[in-house]
């Protein structure tokens, strides 16, 4: 049976996370947000080092646990639980932290332990998209050829977030064109290593903070123990069905930890519409009938259904995560909905809150502008429709997916 009562070794975090967003994050939010600059802002050192001194927000998974419906205090549970409140401080500052990188999941998703050990503590990118390949996996370009001990990378990546800071990159890339999606491996790349360039860094309208890079690899050599998982191509076609739904675990870990960034983009939304409307005397009364609220009143009530609605979701996928249960459309169902709750929740309050919403006199409109990419990347609502849609009429989940 599911419980999603989130135990007390995940909820006890909950108000050093939060202390540590309002009294970390906020201050210096506004100021990176306007710099949009390519260096690491120097206060998260100081910054990660005191969250990793107050037990940090990953929890190691045990390895080889069987499945069970008890409610584990699972590495995705917690991952969620202090991502939400973490972004309820600044998503941007959440995704720029030493050690916190996208591509730190798709190694818990797919490296074996002895590779998670080997690697150590990670800051990893992951890069998945190309000039020619978003969401159509069989499109990939990007090759990794055996050269005796070492794996020589040849392509070109775009839109890889922290790919400019980040000290490691988990690449997307295939062995053999021919095979399309089935032949596509991950590979964990050390920055510097020679061959591999960020040739530049996005500007964009939200998470101006963390950066977008665009990396080339030419002739890029790495170890040949640093691929991800099974080396080997599938024979045939079932087993290589088998083999690149293994891949795609990634984004069945990834995309509820992207989820919970909409989360926090949504609560700190929500909270600040709440405490502006107080100074104008103006408090939501949960009491009151549905036929006596007033507009803005059934706004903020919708707003925090849906919220709840999304919030489930994701900690269902987490969960099911956890326990080992296949998850990949409950995975897309959280994202789908909370990518989409996320930014209507944001645009709402800015709405509700007029020229203070709009205007740089608090962070709403921040919020609103970050809030758009998490309804994008990790997959577009019209990706997570396909693949749930897929799942439900039994025809699989490997039709696509868009890079973070």
């Amino acid at each position: 049976m599911i419980n999603l009562e989130l135990p007390t070794s995940i909820t006890s975090k909950d108000t050093l996370l939060r202390q540590f967003s309002l009294d970390g994050f906020r201050p210096i939010s506004r100021k990176y947000d306007d710099l949009e600059q390519k260096e690491m802002p120097e206060e998260l050192y100081a910054l990660a080092d005191l969250l990793k001194a107050g037990g940090g927000v990953r929890k190691k998974k045990p390895a080889n646990e069987p499945a069970s419906d008890e409610n584990k205090n699972g590495s995705n549970m917690n991952m969620i639980n202090a991502s939400q409140q973490l972004c309820w401080g600044d998503v941007g500052l959440f995704l720029a932290m030493p050690t916190i990188g996208l591509g730190n999941a798709a190694v818990d998703a797919v490296a074996s332990p002895e590779q998670k050990e080997a690697f150590g503590e990670l800051f990893a990118a992951m890069a998945i998209t190309e000039p020619g390949a978003g969401s159509d996996s069989a499109a990939i370009r990007t090759t990794a050829t055996l050269d005796g001990d070492e794996w020589v990378l040849n392509g070109e990546k775009i839109f890889v977030t922290d790919g400019y800071r980040s000290k490691q990159v988990v690449l997307w890339a295939t062995l053999d064109k021919s095979l399309g999606k089935a032949a596509i491996k991950s590979f964990l790349v050390p920055k510097g290593t020679p061959g591999m360039t960020v040739v530049r860094t996005e500007k964009k309208m939200g998470l101006r903070i963390s950066d977008t890079a665009q990396i080339v690899f030419d002739n890029c050599r790495i170890p040949k123990a640093n691929i991800l998982g099974n080396p080997e191509i599938a024979k045939n076609a079932e087993e290589r069905k088998k083999a690149f739904g293994g891949v795609m675990q990634t984004f069945d870990n990834t995309r509820p930890l992207v989820a919970a960034q909409a989360l926090g983009v949504a609560r700190a939304s929500l909270d600040l519409t709440q405490d502006l409307l107080k100074e104008k005397e103006i408090e939501l009364d949960y009491s009151k009938g549905y036929w006596n609220l007033s507009a803005v009143e059934n706004d903020l009530m919708e707003m925090e259904a849906d919220f709840e609605a999304a919030r489930l979701l994701i900690y269902k996928a987490a969960w099911m995560a956890d326990n080992k249960h296949p998850n990949s459309k409950e995975a897309s169902m959280s994202k789908a909905k909370a990518g989409r709750m996320g930014n209507a929740v944001a645009l709402k309050c800015v709405e509700i809150c007029g020229q203070l919403g709009y205007s740089k006199a608090d962070l709403l409109e921040k919020f609103a502008r970050d809030s758009k990419i998490i309804d994008i990347y990790e997959g577009t609502q019209q990706i997570q429709q396909l693949i749930i849609a897929r799942q439900v009429l039994g025809k699989g989940s490997s039709a696509g997916f868009l890079s973070a």
